[in-house]
């Protein structure tokens, strides 16, 4: 069945897809001229048809415009956020300050060195440094001598079990491999003693008595 030419003015309004909605509820597309000047004909829409580019048209108008309300924010939210920044600014600023102030205090109190040795407002510190120095050096021989006795009963006792095994050996007991080589470690170990400054019992010699091994 051919279609009607409608008369365009008689719509009621243009969808964005080009569908004229006439007065009596009609829907159709419009006749127009090609570029050869040929005429193309009217078209009619079915009810209920609806073109993807007039979804838009049934969007929800309050959602749209809370979304568009949305985008200028919050009225005044800006403006304390600025004032955030910049309170922030501030207290990071007393803080370094604050912070510079302390290690400059802690600086005088440590008695920083200036020209000749002197502290400003405190003893030089070349003092401290001495008395600490002499500490160690007093500590160092107490030290070493802890060593010694814990180092020579270590050989005491390792000559202690040899001894043992070499009486064993005696009486006519066998030995095993590991057992003998202790055995023939005894004098390595009575000069090991001897070197520390201590007996063959472990006890330490006396300054009269110590000689070469």
């Amino acid at each position: 069945m051919p279609s009607v030419a409608t008369d365009p003015s008689s719509a009621t309004f243009t969808s964005k897809a080009g569908i004229a909605v006439t007065n009596d509820g009609e829907r159709h597309i419009p006749s127009s001229k090609r570029s050869d000047g040929s005429v193309r004909k009217e078209i009619r829409v079915r009810p209920g048809y609806r073109p993807p580019e007039d979804v838009e048209l049934y969007k929800n108008r309050t959602a749209e415009a809370w979304k568009s309300r949305a985008g200028y924010g919050v009225p005044g939210a800006e403006v304390l956020s600025v004032d955030k920044d910049v309170a922030a600014s501030n207290k990071n600023t007393k803080r370094r300050e604050a912070r510079k102030k302390a290690a400059l205090a802690a600086s005088d109190e440590a008695g920083l060195e200036i020209d000749g040795g002197d502290a400003i407002g405190h003893e030089p510190k070349t003092m401290g440094t001495t008395q600490a120095n002499k500490d160690t050096t007093a500590a160092e021989p107490v030290d070493a001598g802890t060593e010694k006795e814990k180092e020579a009963k270590k050989l005491s006792k390792k000559l202690r079990q040899a001894r043992e095994l070499e009486e064993k050996k005696e009486k006519g007991d066998s030995l095993l491999p590991e057992q003998f080589q202790k055995v023939i470690r005894i004098n390595e170990l009575i000069r090991q003693l001897n070197s520390l400054g201590f007996d063959a019992d472990g006890s330490k010699k006396e300054k009269s008595r110590e000689g070469p091994p």
